[in-house]
């Protein structure tokens, strides 16, 4: 009876165990992230793109300024052919309300589409199946000025910054994703211990009702 009774107080608290493992999920997902970007996070900066995946860019533009309703240009050659181009933009300091739209074409007029960007960072892949210069017309369509860089990498999956174990993406960005799954976790079983601790002094209120 001494171990039945063991097991039926035990099953009184599974909702607080539950809930403090959650718990103990987030608090070490937010000390991965705190220890990966320190300053951005208790600062609360924007991170910088180029920095955060260092060696997976080909290139890198300096800033660009684009006053509200004017255009932004940058060109790029490729060097390859039959490669994936990823490209991408970050809007440093990105403020809501801010909004581009990217244009980009060859040096012969061939259109490679229209992009719009309402967020402080796109990426886009291409398909290039033969060298190209590319050119990028980058229109402010908000109401005050916006800074930003165009970041490049020809055939990305390639990049050793995805292979080598020093890199900055390996060091940063990975531990970054691990951190994002488990807090995700952490707050999911956080939940079903709040849940499950309701439930069970929903049970006990009842229980001493009917005594």
């Amino acid at each position: 009876m001494g171990f039945i009774f063991i097991i039926l107080n035990k099953m009184k608290k599974r909702g607080s165990i539950i809930g403090i493992c959650g718990l103990i999920l987030v608090v070490v997902s937010l000390l991965i992230m705190f220890s990966v970007f320190p300053n951005d996070i208790i600062n609360g900066n924007d991170l910088y793109i180029p920095s955060v995946f260092k060696g997976m860019f080909d290139q890198v533009s300096d800033k660009i300024q684009i006053l509200p309703g004017e255009s932004g240009y940058f060109s790029y050659s490729t060097k390859s052919s039959n490669i994936p181009l990823l490209w991408g933009i970050q809007i440093i300091d990105f403020q809501d309300g801010d909004k581009l739209s990217i244009s980009i074409s060859n040096i012969y007029g061939d259109n490679y589409g229209v992009f719009s960007q309402n967020g402080p960072v796109i990426f886009e892949t291409l398909e290039i199946h033969q060298s190209d210069t590319l050119n990028f017309e980058i229109q402010n369509h908000g109401s005050k000025i916006i800074n930003m860089v165009v970041m490049l990498s020809e055939d990305p999956d390639k990049s050793h910054a995805l292979s080598d174990p020093n890199s900055s993406f390996m060091n940063k960005v990975l531990p970054l994703a691990i951190s994002g799954i488990l807090l995700i976790i952490g707050i999911v079983i956080l939940l079903i211990g709040v849940i499950l601790s309701f439930v069970d002094w929903k049970n006990t209120k009842n229980n001493k009702q009917n005594f």
